[in-house]
């Protein structure tokens, strides 16, 4: 890796760390239903942080795969009248299609019933049963089919599981266990002594307060195939199976040739980032390090627990029927604007809200108005202005005046992006390179390259244009991670390749002549379906409606109260054809997307009107212009042969403000 890609995540890891290798985790999924939402974002995130890893050069490797034992999934098999294998095998199918559909990249996917995982689990089981960190006895207390845990008295809450609240059964019965207690004291000074280890910092003291709260008990590692039968068999009693977490943990170092192939663990571990949900902390953060030490295995770097995804402030849960469905949610709106939403609205380690209200409104926000809108305004003045060719512009286009302010931002989103993958903050960068591309659409209203192409000015046009295209094409490396579908499209419209991360400071890397097509949207707009409002009651038969005379040409003041006048953002325009004075424009109103014709285009050019703020009549009856569809009015004043569109003096938060 070169110096200079190196100091573009220069805050990530050690200089040590990124040249030699980085290693990323998801848990392994269970294979008892299909996948959800929270398996999504987990095995995404883990995608982003190795694909910006690839684009630096480093060494990469990214694991996921299916927990596929214990009692959940032999409970499945039974009610579905099939064996646990055929189980596990019609289920984990929806996972690999899923993983496929979000285009994530991982470099293997490891099943816990394939034979080289559990040959490494019987000889680790056989190792710390020679050397008495296992041994056998009769254990009475309670167990949560749920979480396949057993538990003390005092552990229950109300009777139930301190876990998930459902009911527990009583048990007595002879188990192995490993002895975890003996590692509580070390486990606590470990943790103080390396903060890196759980992460975000409040995660780690939930751990500390746990074993510091509580004698750690030791751990139950088996289950007796009288009661279970769908496990891991014990190497020294073939009367048991193995407890499901126990043999889980282990896909993390089986899966990299942990007894198996020595150079290939050795290149591995420990894992950069183990990426897991808050609700297997403990598990994570307490069974798997004293595991590791027994086991004379050095522990993970980073173990990451997020938050939750939430429905409103509900958690979402199978029970309520407020699950998410990734599939879903890619057929509607696409894959990279669902990798996008689930990176940029989650402050990683804390819970965040899904509604597909709030889906929709930063889909179109950030990516149907701002990015996309940006590249096709981009791309059509390039058509119109430059002959379709990037123009020849020098490195010192952005020495100074709204160019070195643009391009300063831009280099700041760099910047940014580069703290919050060394912060785990992802969704802080990506607000970084979003206000970038605004930053683009004003530096456009600054210099209205329109009125400059106007006026003959065409070496202002063309620096103008190469400079909002090399913000974009910054931008695009920076998303790519994130959206490698859409940003791919969007930079082979440049003549690009794959990001470059050494050229992300340098200005002037388009190819002067490469031709720029035009383009679709990158990003159409998209809307909810609308409920069906229930129709007002009709008025009494005898209402009787007072007509007031009033002077010819007077109006009075309910007739201006029923005129609608709304503020709308233009979102795009272009001119009707066969029509030298329309243009058709796509204006959003508040919530809404409409439709305008208006009679500007001897005035306006279609992009010197996108981004407008302008006052429409809202609630005026459609009507078919040159048989295109008019959905209001926009309002204008005019002297002579001059026009001017009505517009809003100041930015307003949103458009559909009412004018009063």
């Amino acid at each position: 890796m070169s110096a200079k890609s190196g100091k573009f995540f220069r805050n990530l890891y050690s200089v040590r760390d990124m040249d030699t290798k980085y290693y990323v985790t998801t848990p392994i999924y269970y294979v008892n239903d299909k996948p959800h939402i929270g398996h999504a974002y987990t095995t995404i995130l883990a995608d982003v942080l190795a694909n910006y890893h690839r684009l630096l050069g480093t060494p990469t490797y990214f694991l996921t795969g299916t927990d596929e034992h214990g009692q959940k999934v032999q409970q499945a098999a039974e009610k579905n009248g099939i064996s646990a294998q055929e189980q596990c095998d019609q289920t984990v199918v929806r996972f690999q299609e899923l993983w496929k559909r979000l285009e994530i990249s991982n470099d293997d996917f490891i099943r816990t019933t394939e034979y080289r995982h559990k040959k490494i689990v019987q000889e680790v089981l056989q190792d710390l049963y020679d050397r008495d960190e296992i041994y056998r006895a009769e254990y009475e207390g309670w167990y949560c089919v749920g979480c396949e845990r057993f538990f003390t008295e005092k552990d229950l809450v109300e009777g139930n599981c301190p876990e998930c609240g459902r009911k527990v059964d009583a048990i007595v019965e002879t188990n192995y266990f490993f002895r975890m207690s003996h590692y509580q004291q070390w486990l606590i000074e470990y943790i103080e002594t390396h903060p890196e280890f759980i992460q975000p910092d409040f995660r780690a003291n939930e751990t500390l307060g746990f074993l510091k709260n509580n004698e750690l008990q030791d751990l139950c590692i088996s289950r007796p195939k009288s009661r279970l039968a769908w496990g891991i068999e014990l190497p020294f009693d073939s009367d048991f199976v193995t407890y499901v977490w126990f043999d889980a943990l282990l896909n993390y170092i089986t899966a990299i040739g942990y007894k198996s192939d020595d150079d290939m663990f050795k290149k591995w571990w420990p894992v950069n980032h183990q990426l897991i949900g808050k609700d297997i902390l403990t598990t994570h953060t307490v069974y798997w390090p004293t595991m590791l030490k027994a086991m004379g295995v050095e522990l993970p770097k980073t173990v990451f627990a997020h938050g939750w995804w939430l429905t409103g402030r509900t958690k979402m849960s199978k029970s309520l029927g407020n699950v998410v469905n990734p599939m879903e949610m890619i057929d509607r709106y696409g894959v990279d604007a669902f990798r996008y939403f689930l990176i940029a609205e989650m402050t990683l380690g804390q819970d965040a809200s899904f509604t597909e209200e709030a889906f929709v409104r930063r889909y179109n926000s950030d990516l149907a108005n701002d990015l996309g809108n940006l590249l096709s305004r981009t791309s059509n003045m390039l058509g119109r202005y430059c002959d379709g060719k990037f123009p020849a512009i020098g490195n010192d286009a952005v020495a100074d005046g709204p160019e070195k302010e643009l391009w300063d931002a831009v280099q700041q989103a760099v910047t940014d992006m580069e703290a919050s993958i060394g912060s785990m903050h992802l969704n802080g960068g990506i607000a970084s390179v979003l206000a970038a591309v605004r930053k683009v659409n004003q530096y456009f209203e600054i210099k209205q390259p329109w009125t400059l192409a106007k006026e003959g000015r065409t070496e202002e046009v063309e620096t103008t244009l190469a400079v909002a295209a090399e913000a974009l094409r910054v931008s695009s490396a920076l998303l790519y991670p994130v959206m490698p579908e859409r940003m791919g499209e969007l930079r082979t419209l440049f003549g690009l390749g794959m990001p470059d991360m050494e050229h992300l400071r340098v200005f002037g890397v388009i190819k002067a002549g490469s031709e720029v097509p035009k383009t679709d949207p990158l990003f159409p707009r998209v809307e909810l379906p609308k409920e069906e409002k229930p129709p007002k009651p009709s008025e009494k038969e005898n209402a009787v409606t007072e007509k007031q005379e009033k002077p010819e040409g007077v109006i009075t003041y309910d007739d201006v109260m029923n005129v609608k006048l709304r503020t709308a953002k233009i979102l795009e325009a272009e001119k009707v054809e066969g029509a030298d004075k329309l243009l058709k424009l796509q204006v959003e109103v508040g919530e809404e997307k409409r439709q305008l014709i208006a009679g500007i285009a001897q005035h306006y050019s279609a992009e010197e009107v996108v981004g407008k703020t302008i006052v429409i009549v809202a609630n005026l009856k459609p009507a078919k212009i040159r048989g295109v569809e008019s959905q209001g009015m926009l309002l204008c004043a005019s002297v002579g042969k001059e026009l001017r569109l009505i517009t809003v003096d100041g930015e307003l938060p949103a458009s559909g403000a009412a004018v009063k």
